[in-house]
């Protein structure tokens, strides 16, 4: 079966087409600029091959025409007809309380993906539109919806609920609901593998340019660091992470700011970026530092010091600590950041090999020392395969 993963924006959509029978994925690609002067479409087949459409695209489903035209077309194409695709996965970002698994789409599932708007004002319009697209050019193929939100609804009460009155979340579902879970519950999957016994206590640090952690007990999300929205928890590219709610008042008095205002520049301008003043990008930011800039220094030494944090304040809600797993963009490729938020863990029983931590990039390592209690695992993730694997599974009736 081959199966086509959509990950659709408000003026983008990426998409992988991944066969079943080895896993491979046999074209991947992007969209951009959809309804924006200078559209277009970037298709990437076999050994590295590219080939790139410039072309007025107005909506998501020309966009999708596009897509299917890329994957057919008899030079560039990977298909010779469009119903080898069995069925299509989306990527969406809000499931709110209403979604712990995916889900085969249909009437009920769109509109509970349009109630949560409010909750992702920026993503679930845009995944309804991917949805909908799909549905336009391929009306016969089933559609899953993979949701951002639902690994993370196995969290307790105790974890999830905010301490403000009630009725707030009574009426507003104002709550904790934590985001990246399909990258969570790929890698802490495999970290359970790993770890080969029927009680696990892991730590799942997903470090990129947006950054979140999860605690993992025997399988199932136990407590994450991203709450009603991305804002909170660690360090991020451009994201402030946690911070008193009061600053947003605060910033929004002293400088004349609308909340709105104040809530752009913690998502935007914030983090790497408004610490370091270089980059949002890890790599710039430790270039900065190795040439002396204070301010990246800092950034740096705040990002791991907040993952530090969480790693034990998780341990410490979990009782103990069986594997720190890193993946990500920056998990999966700093040797040194890892080594940064690694030490001073050694009360804990983390205790890393620095040699074949620093070795390590972009592949799946144990990167503990023979004499570590806690194993330190680098574990990298593939949100599109998981996303495949559950629409597989849904439409075939394993799941």
């Amino acid at each position: 079966m081959k199966i086509l993963v959509i990950n659709a924006g408000s003026s983008s959509l990426k998409y992988q087409l991944i066969d079943m029978a080895d896993e491979s994925v046999i074209a991947k690609g992007l969209v951009e600029r959809i309804g924006i002067a200078g559209s277009m479409l970037t298709h990437k087949y076999g050994d590295d091959q590219k080939y790139e459409i410039a072309r007025e695209i107005p909506d998501h489903t020309a966009a999708m025409h596009l897509v299917i035209e890329a994957l057919l077309d008899k030079r560039h194409g990977v298909l010779s007809s469009i119903n080898e695709i069995g069925a299509v996965g989306h990527r969406v970002l809000h499931g709110g309380e209403k979604f712990s698994a995916s889900i085969l789409i249909d009437k009920a599932v769109e509109d509970a993906i349009e109630e949560y708007i409010p909750l992702g004002p920026l993503h679930n319009p845009a995944n309804l539109m991917g949805i909908r697209a799909c549905q336009a050019v391929m009306p016969k193929t089933p559609q899953v919806a993979v949701f951002d939100t639902a690994f993370h609804q196995t969290m307790p009460p105790k974890a999830y609920m905010y301490g403000v009155p009630y009725e707030y979340y009574e009426k507003h579902h104002i709550r904790r609901y934590g985001f990246h879970g399909t990258s969570h519950r790929f890698v802490s999957g495999r970290a359970v593998e790993l770890w080969g016994k029927p009680h696990s206590r892991i730590i799942v640090c997903h470090l990129g340019n947006g950054s979140s952690m999860s605690a993992v007990v025997d399988g199932k999300c136990f407590d994450t660091s991203m709450g009603l929205t991305p804002l909170e928890g660690v360090l991020m590219g451009t994201r402030s992470g946690s911070l008193d709610p009061a600053v947003v008042e605060y910033m929004a008095m002293r400088e004349n700011l609308s909340v709105t205002e104040v809530l752009t520049i913690l998502n935007k301008k914030s983090g790497l970026i408004g610490i370091s003043g270089a980059s949002s990008d890890m790599r710039d930011v430790n270039k900065a530092a190795d040439e002396g800039n204070e301010r990246a220094k800092l950034a740096l030494e705040m990002w791991a010091y907040g993952v530090k944090k969480y790693i034990g304040s998780y341990a410490a809600a979990m009782g103990g600590l069986d594997m720190l797993v890193f993946t990500a963009g920056i998990g999966e490729n700093d040797g040194p950041g890892r080594e940064k938020i690694c030490e001073g863990l050694e009360f804990l029983g983390v205790k890393l090999d620095k040699e074949v931590n620093l070795s390590v990039r972009s592949r799946e390592a144990k990167i503990s020392a023979a004499d570590s209690k806690v194993e330190v695992w680098v574990i990298p993730t593939n949100e599109e395969l998981a996303i495949a694997r559950d629409t597989r599974d849904i439409v075939t009736g394993k799941n």
